[in-house]
Order: C-alpha cells, then structure tokens, then sequence
C-alpha cells in the first residue's frame, strides 16, 4: 500500500465515523478523493468516478432530510411536525456538540422528537397525535443515518478500489 492510498484510506475511515455524528463525512471523502486525483500522478481515480460519487453524495444528503420528513408524516405528523424535526435534529446535533463522540449523535435524535413533538402540538394541542408525529420523526432520523451510512461505505469503497489500481 502506497502512502497515498493510506491517506485516502485515512479520510475515509474518518469520513465514516463523522456520518452518524451528522457531520459531512461524504464530502470529506470526496474532497479526499478530489486530492488523490489532483496530486497522484498518473491519477486513479477519474473525475468522472469522482462526479459519480458527488452524485451519490447529493442523493444521501437529499434522502436524509426527505425521509425524515416522510417518516414524520407517515406516523401522522403535519409539515409543521416535519420540518420541526428537521430543525430540531439541526439544532440538537448542535446543542450535543460538547459531548464528545456521541452528543451530536443523541442531540441529533434527541432534537427530531422535541422538534417534530413541539411542531404537531402547537397545530393540533394533541399529545396522542404529537407523539406518534414525534416517534415517526425518531424513526425516520434512523433510517436517514442508516442510508447515508451506506452510502458512506460506498463513496469509500469504491474511492479505495479506484485509487488501488
């Protein structure tokens, strides 16, 4: 393994531990593979792989705030209920920034609930409805990191297997 390889391959390691924390990992991965491709001569990885993967990267982002918000209107939820959770996991992900590893994590989680809690109980002042709204929003925060978990691990498996050739 070259010193260029173990460096992406570093990037990428760390690109998908900061997907869960809710940072931009899938654009650290890029940016790294971005580098290979500018500095690494002759280069590996083509730029057309590279705006492959970009497009990847969209999608995942794109698919996170959408599911969330479906999944909060799935268990009921209004708009208000879905774009509180998407705020509220914003702003908890923020808020648990000084918890190291996982704060941002929970925070994220944490914020989803009360954001999409609070945005379905000031429209509809039922707890039943809010809570459901609320859970739906915990789910679908879930699935979204699950996904763009995934697509983390395809972004740096295929930066890898390009750049090892």
């Amino acid at each position: 393994m070259t010193i260029d390889v173990f460096l992406l391959l570093v990037a990428v390691l760390g690109g998908l531990v900061m997907i869960p924390l809710g940072l931009p990992g899938l654009w650290v991965m890029l940016l790294a593979g971005v580098l290979h491709t500018s500095f690494v001569t002759p280069p590996t990885i083509s730029w057309g792989t590279l705006a492959f993967l970009a497009a990847i990267s969209l999608v995942a982002e794109w698919l996170e705030f959408g599911i969330s918000n479906r999944y909060t209107q799935k268990y009921g939820g209004s708009r208000r209920a879905a774009w509180g959770a998407i705020l509220g996991g914003l702003a908890g992900a923020m808020v648990g920034i000084p918890i190291p590893v996982i704060g941002s994590v929970i925070g994220a989680f944490a914020g989803a609930f009360v954001g999409a809690l609070v945005g379905e109980y000031t429209l509809e002042r039922d707890h039943g409805k809010a809570t459901r709204a609320a859970t739906g929003a915990l789910v679908g925060r879930a699935v979204a990191t699950a996904l763009k978990s995934l697509a983390g691990c395809l972004v740096g498996v295929w930066l890898l297997a390009a750049a090892w050739r």
